[in-house]
């Protein structure tokens, strides 16, 4: 079994540790380092990088956006994963435009967190539904007083693809992965989040960030939405 070697950056040190004992009963996890701050996050990944990296924002010295940005411009295939609270949506689309791969509630189960981690190392995305939802009334506040996508999760891609596939009739591209077009497939069949999770082998939770992401991505509010989008532009 290949380890994933795991970093956690948070400044709380009671979380910080908890998540390295939780996270390091999981028998293919390697915990490779802890930080207080986005600079010793940085330092970590000088000293040997890590598959992932758990970010938290609110971070001394140096931010957890700032340290993501960092991370990626040096160490591309370094994916971060953004600790969060509903408080912090602001700051959730800063880290993902710096390149996250994903963000998730400090207060998640342990279980879907572990799951989680594991879909964002097979290249995947990880995004929460209830906060999928805060930060897309959050842009589309923006986009009503003129600020564009290009604040939201994808914003750019989707734009430069939307009028690249308008121009000359080819289906657009929405960024799916293969994971999420069978959730995508699932859904449209009228599967529920549960007997999505049996059929897929996943667990509900991570059912349900697949499902928030396809929204995101698809820029649509609920399954009946997705699915006639998916049928309509041929995603199946």
């Amino acid at each position: 079994m290949s380890q994933i070697r795991i970093a956690i950056a948070e400044d709380q040190e009671l979380i910080r540790k908890s998540l390295g004992i939780v996270l390091g009963l999981e028998p293919d996890f390697e915990m490779a380092g802890q930080a207080e701050n986005g600079e010793e996050a940085v330092r970590l990944c000088e000293a040997g990088a890590p598959d992932i990296i758990l970010m938290d924002i609110n971070m001394p010295v140096m931010d957890g956006v700032e340290a993501t940005r960092i991370i990626k411009e040096r160490w591309p295939q370094v994916k971060v994963i953004i600790l969060t609270t509903f408080q912090e949506v602001d700051y959730v689309l800063e880290a993902l435009n710096s390149g996250a791969e994903g963000y998730i509630l400090k207060a998640i189960d342990p279980r879907d967190l572990a799951s989680g981690i594991r879909h964002v190392h097979r290249g995947e995305t990880l995004i929460p539904q209830e906060l999928a939802k805060a930060i897309f009334s959050q842009y589309k506040g923006k986009a009503a007083a003129g600020s564009g996508s290009e604040g939201f999760p994808g914003g750019q891609g989707q734009e430069s693809c939307s009028n690249g596939g308008a121009g000359n009739g080819k289906p657009i591209d929405y960024g799916l992965s293969d994971r999420e077009l069978q959730v995508l497939d699932a859904l449209s069949a009228g599967l529920s989040n549960r007997q999505i999770a049996e059929k897929l082998y996943l667990s509900e939770g991570t059912a349900r960030n697949y499902i928030s992401s396809i929204f995101s991505k698809l820029d649509v509010h609920n399954r009946t939405a997705a699915a006639k989008k998916a049928k309509e532009e041929g995603l199946l």
